[in-house]
């Protein structure tokens, strides 16, 4: 019989959810993987129906659940209509410990991370929020990428201001800490990777590793913003996002580095080199 604590995995499908539950699964810890999946479609044994704005969702998730690590509803400016509910059902349910993923740039009087994350605090037993810098595989798996590779250009707001990217490896090895350490973290983890690079610099780094040329196209705030509504993105939160490029770009707010990965993990963050050189997850 497995003593270890069962935990619920929201966000299963994306960068940290579906590395954090690889994690798990590989320690023999027993996961529930939170999926947003029609009826009608056969659903594996570890997994569950989940949706936020579904209430009727909730307990079948819940169930004797142990852990939870939150992950917010993509594209709403006020997931905490959704999360707070669900975070008071799961407490109240048995729930011991939930760990929340948020963003380096949103503190806990921010928007769309910011009440969730008071939440955690005054409500949890135990409790931990990962605040990453920008995902390293923005470049490898993400919308960068498909720049990269269809006009050999980085597009961003963020001038020559520098981000501390990290990799999801990173974060899903803390976030595996968070959940499965004795000893409840209670607090927030600011997390980066080893080196502050601007969009240039990035640039520059592709192009070396890569052995191609790669350029830095910065974008004005309209310019970025626009391109995100016009790919589909709601007009709130794509202005949203242009202004944590605007707010890089003139105030610094990703320009850090911590040792969160080391002093949690015992092992160094993955600089964006090596993972450039790492065969690519599918």
């Amino acid at each position: 019989m497995n003593d270890k604590p069962l935990t619920l995995i929201t966000g299963a499908s994306g960068k940290t959810g579906s590395r954090i539950a690889a994690m798990l699964q590989n320690q023999n810890y027993p996961v529930r993987l939170a999926v947003r999946k029609k009826s009608g479609f056969d659903l594996d044994d570890n997994q569950v129906h989940f949706d936020w704005y579904d209430p009727s969702t909730y307990a079948a998730a819940l169930k004797n659940v142990d852990h939870v690590y939150l992950v917010v509803p993509i594209l709403d400016m006020n997931p905490e209509d959704v999360m707070i509910p669900f975070i008071k059902e799961a407490i109240w349910g048995g729930v011991k410990r939930l760990v929340l993923l948020g963003s380096a740039s949103i503190d806990e009087d921010g928007p769309v991370f910011g009440k969730v994350h008071q939440t955690l605090k005054e409500l949890a037993p135990e409790w931990a929020v990962l605040q990453p810098s920008y995902f390293m595989e923005n470049f490898t798996e993400g919308p960068h990428r498909m720049t990269m590779e269809q006009h050999g250009e980085i597009y961003s707001a963020t001038g020559d201001g520098r981000v501390g990217f990290v990799s999801a490896d990173d974060i899903a090895a803390v976030a595996f800490h968070a959940l499965t350490d004795e000893e409840p973290h209670n607090t927030e983890h600011i997390i980066t990777g080893p080196e502050a690079l601007s969009y240039g610099q990035i640039a520059d780094i592709f192009s070396r590793v890569m052995k191609q040329t790669i350029e830095y196209r910065p974008l004005s705030d309209e310019e970025l913003t626009r391109g995100m509504v016009e790919s589909g993105m709601p007009a709130e939160y794509a202005a949203f996002l242009a202004g944590l490029d605007r707010l890089i770009r003139e105030e610094g707010t990703e320009d850090q580095t911590t040792d969160t990965v080391k002093n949690v993990t015992g092992r160094d963050p993955i600089s964006l080199e090596q993972l450039i050189t790492m065969p690519v997850r599918v």
